[in-house]
């Protein structure tokens, strides 16, 4: 594996990948491969790198295979499939629209847990209460706690103890210059 020979064209596109790429595993795979070529052993790479060495053997096979720092690349990562599917963005996106007092509620802004409450009697799913503030960030909405504002009072003139006056600066305490 020691004797992994790289053409000129290979080395220096592994070294523009090392000085131009953000992703830090391709950085890590591309630095691998080359000290692979440089003759370094394998285990001191993996220990260098904190992997295994399966982990460069792996790496240097891809690269070889493929002949180009590309095939240093994550794969797509599939994951798991959301159940909070359109249906539920557009059943949110409708509620948000209507107060919480149209659907019976004593509360004069939406929650999650009031959210979560619409979805499990309309939808019949529940979801937790990540999976709403996820699907209410995707749809553009952002939490701010609610400000109460008291009403502007119409006798604070009369109630004043001072006469209203307009204010001006005061005068200076001594002329200008030296002292």
């Amino acid at each position: 594996m020691n004797g992994i020979k790289l053409t000129a064209a290979q080395e220096r596109q592994l070294k523009e990948t090392l000085q131009h790429t953000h992703d830090v595993r391709q950085y890590r795979r591309s630095l691998a491969v080359l000290e692979c070529a440089r003759g370094k052993p394998v285990h001191q790479v993996a220990q260098s790198l904190h992997v295994t060495r399966q982990s460069i053997f792996n790496w240097v096979t891809r690269f070889r295979h493929a002949g180009r720092s590309g095939a240093l690349l994550d794969r797509p990562h599939t994951g798991r499939p959301r159940r909070a599917n359109d249906t539920v963005d557009t059943f949110l996106r409708e509620l948000m629209l209507e107060q919480p007092t149209q659907c019976g509620y004593h509360a004069t802004h939406w929650t999650v847990p009031l959210l979560r409450d619409q979805l499990r009697q309309h939808l019949n799913q529940t979801f937790c209460e990540e999976t709403i503030r996820r699907v209410l960030h995707r749809l553009g909405y952002a939490w701010k706690r609610p400000r109460y504002v008291l009403a502007a009072d119409a006798q604070r003139e009369k109630k004043a103890s001072y006469p209203a006056r307009a204010w001006l600066p005061a005068p200076a305490q001594r002329h200008a210059g030296r002292g």
